[in-house]
Protein backbone atom coordinates (compact mmCIF):
# COMPACT_ATOMS: atom_id res chain seq x y z
CA UNK A 1 0.00 0.00 0.00
CA UNK A 2 1.40 3.36 -0.95
CA UNK A 3 2.04 6.14 1.54
CA UNK A 4 -0.71 8.29 0.03
CA UNK A 5 -3.23 5.46 0.35
CA UNK A 6 -2.28 4.90 3.99
CA UNK A 7 -2.94 8.56 4.76
CA UNK A 8 -6.33 8.40 3.07
CA UNK A 9 -7.30 5.25 5.02
CA UNK A 10 -6.20 6.84 8.31
CA UNK A 11 -8.18 10.02 7.62
CA UNK A 12 -11.29 8.04 6.68
CA UNK A 13 -10.97 5.84 9.77
CA UNK A 14 -10.63 8.84 12.05
CA UNK A 15 -13.59 10.54 10.37
CA UNK A 16 -15.73 7.42 10.90
CA UNK A 17 -14.80 7.13 14.58
CA UNK A 18 -15.32 10.87 15.13
CA UNK A 19 -18.76 10.78 13.50
CA UNK A 20 -19.75 7.73 15.57
CA UNK A 21 -18.49 9.48 18.71
CA UNK A 22 -20.40 12.68 18.01
CA UNK A 23 -23.54 10.72 17.22
CA UNK A 24 -23.31 8.79 20.49
CA UNK A 25 -22.73 12.02 22.46
CA UNK A 26 -25.87 13.44 20.85
CA UNK A 27 -27.88 10.37 21.84
CA UNK A 28 -26.59 10.47 25.42
CA UNK A 29 -27.17 14.21 25.79
CA UNK A 30 -30.69 13.93 24.39
CA UNK A 31 -31.34 11.12 26.87
CA UNK A 32 -30.60 13.42 29.80
CA UNK A 33 -27.04 12.35 30.64
CA UNK A 34 -24.98 15.28 31.91
CA UNK A 35 -21.56 15.86 33.46
CA UNK A 36 -18.95 13.13 33.79
CA UNK A 37 -21.47 10.43 32.97
CA UNK A 38 -21.66 11.87 29.47
CA UNK A 39 -18.00 11.03 28.94
CA UNK A 40 -18.49 7.44 30.13
CA UNK A 41 -21.57 6.93 28.01
CA UNK A 42 -19.74 8.43 25.05
CA UNK A 43 -16.84 5.98 25.38
CA UNK A 44 -19.15 2.99 25.89
CA UNK A 45 -21.46 3.80 22.98
CA UNK A 46 -18.57 4.57 20.64
CA UNK A 47 -16.73 1.38 21.58
CA UNK A 48 -19.77 -0.85 21.21
CA UNK A 49 -20.84 0.70 17.91
CA UNK A 50 -17.36 0.13 16.49
CA UNK A 51 -17.37 -3.47 17.78
CA UNK A 52 -20.78 -4.16 16.24
CA UNK A 53 -19.70 -2.68 12.91
CA UNK A 54 -16.48 -4.70 12.98
CA UNK A 55 -18.55 -7.88 13.37
CA UNK A 56 -21.43 -6.91 11.11
CA UNK A 57 -19.43 -6.30 7.94
CA UNK A 58 -17.67 -9.72 7.85
CA UNK A 59 -20.88 -11.43 8.91
CA UNK A 60 -22.71 -9.85 5.98
CA UNK A 61 -20.01 -10.99 3.58
CA UNK A 62 -20.17 -14.54 4.94
CA UNK A 63 -23.97 -14.61 4.80
CA UNK A 64 -24.10 -13.37 1.22
CA UNK A 65 -21.51 -15.92 0.09
CA UNK A 66 -23.41 -18.67 1.93
CA UNK A 67 -26.63 -17.74 0.17
CA UNK A 68 -24.85 -17.51 -3.19
CA UNK A 69 -23.47 -21.03 -2.85
CA UNK A 70 -26.94 -22.38 -2.19
CA UNK A 71 -28.24 -21.06 -5.51
CA UNK A 72 -25.31 -21.87 -7.79
CA UNK A 73 -23.93 -25.19 -8.94
CA UNK A 74 -20.49 -26.29 -7.86
CA UNK A 75 -19.49 -27.29 -11.39
CA UNK A 76 -20.41 -24.39 -13.62
CA UNK A 77 -19.09 -25.90 -16.85
CA UNK A 78 -21.18 -29.04 -16.48
CA UNK A 79 -24.29 -29.36 -18.63
CA UNK A 80 -27.43 -30.30 -16.67
CA UNK A 81 -28.92 -33.73 -17.44
CA UNK A 82 -32.37 -33.76 -19.00
CA UNK A 83 -34.60 -36.81 -19.16
CA UNK A 84 -36.06 -37.45 -22.58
Amino acid sequence: MSEKMKKIVIILSLALILSIGLFSVGIAYAGGVRGMELLGVWFCLTFWIVVVLAQLIPAGILLSSFIATGFSSFRREEVPIRAT
